[in-house]
């Protein structure tokens, strides 16, 4: 407990230091093709945003900030204003950091919320006091791992895909070995309108067999009208055997025994992420949105990386 609180201290910390390999490679690299030559690497611009979206600070106080920074640190290189900043947010190349042990099987849990974007109707009813006809959102699709506590795949999508149609997209980020796999029976983000059935179905099972194995365990609550398949009797799936469970114990007892509790987890994420980054974007355009919702993957594995709680099973 000392340790984790001590973790939580660390993430508050406004200590702030630029290392020599980072002022290193501040500048873009030369560009050997014919074009204008950029004046700041893709680390400069993720540095800036991410500083930005850790404070909530729009992009022209995000430049403002940064002048403090390197003010105060007596480091002479230049700051990104707010339109490079803006521009670079459309195609910025985030560096990927590997996992630690890529053997270790991963234990993977899906879900996906709503954000809110700025749109149309938001600025109707604004300026003309007109009563919008629906709300704009995006939809944010993550996998955690329950093992360490770390985002493995995101993906920003418009409101209109739903979770299966993301899950292959979440899968192909996934590094490693998958051992379990948690999801939501239904799609949680009603409010985004795509109420699909979900992961429930083959298509899940056999995506994920065909990616990590046969032997992967997948645990997906049937709904409550599901009915076993026709050769339940000869060769029972696991869905059958979820289906013959509840029905034998109850879906709240089967939910303890097979350890779908812990999807739980997945729902605390997304409460991390509106509590954190917040429930909304500020980006207008969508691959600045994307962007946008990586620099939060990397802000919220940054502060697991500083301490989390450790889970024990106790009875």
């Amino acid at each position: 407990m000392a340790e984790y609180n001590q973790g939580l201290r660390r993430r508050g910390d406004l200590t702030v230091w630029i290392s020599d390999e980072a002022l290193g490679m501040w500048s873009a690299a030369r560009r050997t093709t014919r074009g204008g030559q950029p004046r700041y690497s893709d680390l400069a611009i993720e540095l800036c945003l991410t500083l930005g979206m850790l404070f909530k600070q729009p992009l022209r106080q995000t430049q403002g900030f940064m002048r403090g920074i390197t003010g105060i640190l007596g480091v002479e290189i230049a700051v990104p204003d707010f339109s490079t900043l803006s521009r670079w947010g459309n195609g910025v190349i985030l560096q990927t950091s590997p996992r630690a042990d890529k053997q270790a099987a991963i234990r993977l849990v899906v879900d996906s919320t709503c954000l809110k974007i700025f749109g149309k109707g938001e600025w109707l009813e604004e300026k003309h006091k007109t009563k919008r006809k629906r709300r704009s959102w995006r939809k944010l699709h993550l996998g955690l791992d329950l093992v360490s506590g770390e985002i493995v795949s995101s993906d920003l999508t418009t409101d209109e895909v739903g979770d299966p149609t993301a899950l292959p997209g979440l899968l192909d980020q996934v590094d490693g070995p998958v051992a379990l796999f948690l999801a939501p029976l239904s799609d949680a983000s009603i409010a985004c309108r795509a109420m699909d059935g979900a992961y429930d179905g083959e298509p899940t099972s056999d995506l994920l067999a065909a990616r990590f194995g046969s032997m992967i365990e997948v645990t997906i609550p049937p709904p409550k009208t599901a009915i076993l398949s026709a050769i339940a009797g000869q060769d029972s799936t696991a869905r059958d055997c979820h289906i013959a469970d509840i029905a034998a114990r109850g879906r709240m007892a089967w939910q303890k025994a097979s350890g779908y509790n812990q999807r739980s987890r997945g729902e605390t994420l997304m409460g991390r992420w509106k509590a954190v980054i917040g429930p909304k974007l500020k980006a207008r355009a969508f691959e600045k949105q994307k962007t946008e919702a990586k620099i939060g993957v990397r802000v919220l594995n940054r502060m697991t990386e500083l301490g989390r709680p450790q889970f024990e099973r106790t009875a």
